[in-house]
């Protein structure tokens, strides 16, 4: 179970980072948080992390153009 979920996890932060790069924004501290691998029953996060503002408001326009274009949830 804790595996599986680990790599659902690892396929998540692929797939967004995959997506992220289509739209020109790369996330240099993206992955999936480190506590997930240590914890019996792990509810892992996808760790964003930090970026430089220009990277911000890159990834702000790269979420704008996909809601503007029906790709809003």
């Amino acid at each position: 179970m804790a595996t599986e979920t680990i790599r659902q996890a690892e396929e998540a932060c692929d797939a967004l980072g995959e997506a992220l790069a289509r739209a020109g924004v790369r996330l240099p501290s993206l992955g999936v948080d480190p506590c997930a691998y240590a914890a019996v029953d792990p509810i892992p996060l996808i760790e964003l992390g930090r970026v430089r503002p220009d990277v911000a408001l890159a990834l702000a326009a790269a979420v704008d153009r996909g809601v503007h274009q029906g790709g809003g949830r």
